[in-house]
């Protein structure tokens, strides 16, 4: 599989079919046991721990389910701190106009603990923002919100992919998925199938027809 700059693309699949360990596996969380996996040019297999950690500080971002927020710091420093680790100051730019983005703006000053599970993932999204990675991996973005906080998470989420940038998003919202430029369907730890632009139905029996084969 490829991912290119410009372009969303949504991994789908039962539970178990190793969504997530692909996800962790292209952003270099996890070494895959086999195969070869390059990422902004730069052969994974080949590289050190702390290379592998500088790939991902310089042109990664990432969004999880449990936003992953630091409990200490405030909205401001959460957003703020990838630039602070890269040296690009105490006061990095983007990290207003990132905080003004997602709305959280008159909450800078609050820390995790003080903001709805809606304003955390908005604080986790103007993180990504605010950084400005090449490429954008999101793990149940939306897993552990309500509805209305979900689309607008799935809003702003959609925002970080520029011409120049790229997502790739697990989910178990169908719906959220169709929102992709392709859909990856997972079976058994394999890309089972992949759709081009297609509805939320379509994904739908994509996912259905993974999971009745891998119960043959």
């Amino acid at each position: 599989m490829a991912v290119m700059p410009g372009e969303m693309v949504s991994i789908v699949g039962p539970s178990g079919s190793g969504k997530s360990t692909l996800l962790y596996c292209l952003s270099g969380l996890e070494s895959p046991t086999s195969g070869a996996l390059s990422v902004m040019g730069h052969d994974l297999s080949k590289q050190t721990r702390s290379q592998v950690a500088t790939l991902r500080r310089d042109h990664i971002g990432f969004v999880f389910q449990s936003f992953n927020l630091i409990p200490s710091l405030s909205a401001r420093q959460n957003v703020s701190l990838p630039a602070r680790l890269a040296k690009h100051g105490p006061n990095p730019p983007g990290v207003e106009r990132a905080l003004s983005d997602v709305g959280m703006s008159a909450h800078a000053r609050k820390r995790p603990g003080e903001l709805s599970g809606g304003q955390q993932q908005r604080v986790a999204i103007a993180r990504v923002l605010a950084s400005q990675p090449d490429i954008v991996f999101a793990d149940e973005p939306t897993g552990s919100l309500d509805t209305a906080n979900g689309a607008e998470a799935l809003r702003l989420l959609r925002q970080t992919t520029t011409p120049t940038s790229a997502l790739v998003m697990v989910t178990h919202d169908l719906e959220a998925a169709a929102l992709a430029d392709r859909v990856l369907v997972m079976r058994d730890g394999t890309i089972h199938r992949e759709l081009v632009s297609p509805t939320a139905d379509a994904v739908l029996d994509a996912v259905r027809n993974a999971r009745t084969v891998g119960e043959r």
